[in-house]
């Protein structure tokens, strides 16, 4: 299926367009994407006729969906890290890639999991479910990748649609020092108001709720215990102020040498550790990169959190940016006949040009660029076209 009609299938829906975009970025729907190894990110699909959820499971590019498994029965299984395309390997028995039949006979790096199958969340169930009446959301965990319905997460969710980017409770467990980054940056839980006629012990379970965290108030304690327990600091903060930002080099210096998850783990916030944890895109960047921690995402297998464009926000930035795999502008030009597609690449470099030029006399010349001054540039750049044109014409 060529990407032109890929579209046309979509002019009807501009939001089903949309989310075809987002989840098509980078992806491309003629080229297997085998010959690029293991992508950074990107569409992956599984066929059910070809490995059926009794055979090992495998997972295929947007153009072998397109071109090799047309017809067959095809379930989406929206994106994945580091995969390589399985079509045509030895998971396929006879069955060979028609884009690009000499494959590794198995690609040792993908991760799977009974996503591939067919089945979701910790209920172990499809999707759509025909046997479930319940219309719930259902989430994708940014670690292991699997989707959760709302009710499986063993949190209470408020507006799901405006929640980012979510760690089940199984990959918190997996990476523990996540909860102490959890209780500082990630949206607070909701809990339950306590039932009517149960006391509470306002010493020893004070809770107050923000809109950051939920900080506990510690009973008294010995020195080592106390760094273990988490005690609120009320001068920490999500955002680095601009003192931190633009200090003195020095300062800077001794910033990189001191482990943020230590200094995080003495100021003691703590938080429940239950229940998947919804972050704020911007939490990643919260993360230390000394070298001890570095260690320990690898040992979690989590490098992944420290690399921004690893999320699904940057990716589906991407899909909207370059639909189907190109930048609107050479999309544009592809689709034009040669004379046209020389016009606009001889126009385009013309303008950049002038704009360049004009921009080097205003410095020479020491003048401020004002609004009347780019106007008149313009102006006369469109004067400019207009007696080209009519000089074509005559």
């Amino acid at each position: 299926m060529a990407a032109s009609q890929v579209e046309a299938d979509f002019q009807e829906d501009p939001e089903a367009l949309r989310e075809a975009l987002c989840v098509l970025a980078g992806s491309d729907p003629e080229n297997c994407s085998y010959s690029q190894g293991y992508m950074k990110r990107q569409a992956v699909f599984a066929c059910n006729t070809c490995t059926t959820r009794a055979a090992e499971p495998a997972g295929i590019c947007l153009a072998c969906a397109n071109n090799c498994h047309d017809g067959h029965d095809i379930f989406e299984l929206y994106t994945k890290r580091n995969f390589c395309c399985d079509c045509g390997n030895n998971k396929f028995g006879e069955f060979k890639c028609k884009l690009i039949p000499d494959k590794a006979d198995e690609n040792f790096r993908n991760q799977y999991n009974h996503n591939f199958s067919g089945c979701y969340c910790t209920c172990d169930r499809p999707y759509p479910d025909t046997d479930d009446q319940a219309n719930d959301e259902m989430i994708q965990c940014v670690v292991c990748e699997d989707w959760f319905h709302s009710r499986h997460l063993g949190c209470t969710l408020v507006e799901p649609e405006e929640l980012q980017e979510m760690v089940c409770e199984a990959c918190m467990n997996r990476a523990p020092f996540l909860w102490t980054y959890a209780a500082h940056f990630a949206v607070p839980p909701v809990m339950a108001p306590p039932e009517e006629g149960v006391e509470v012990d306002a010493e020893d379970e004070e809770i107050s709720f923000t809109t950051q965290h939920i900080h506990k108030n510690p009973s008294p304690s010995t020195g080592a215990e106390q760094t273990e327990k988490e005690v609120e600091d009320k001068s920490s903060s999500c955002k680095r102020t601009n003192v931190e930002m633009m200090g003195s080099p020095a300062r800077t210096v001794a910033k990189t040498l001191v482990c943020r998850l230590r200094e995080l783990q003495v100021q003691g916030l703590e938080r429940p550790r239950q229940g998947a944890v919804f972050w704020p895109y911007s939490w990643r960047s919260e993360l230390c990169t000394c070298m001890s921690c570095k260690k320990a995402y690898v040992a979690a297998d989590v490098p992944f959190l420290m690399d921004q464009s690893d999320t699904i926000l940057a990716y589906e930035n991407k899909g909207l940016a370059e639909p189907f795999g190109q930048p609107p502008l050479m999309a544009l030009i592809n689709s034009m006949e040669h004379v046209q597609q020389l016009e606009v690449i001889y126009g385009f470099k013309e303008m950049t040009t002038s704009i360049a030029a004009f921009s080097d006399q205003c410095v020479a010349e020491g003048k401020m660029v004002t609004d009347e001054a780019v106007n008149q540039f313009f102006e006369e750049l469109r004067s400019g076209k207009r007696r080209k044109t009519n000089t074509g014409y005559q």
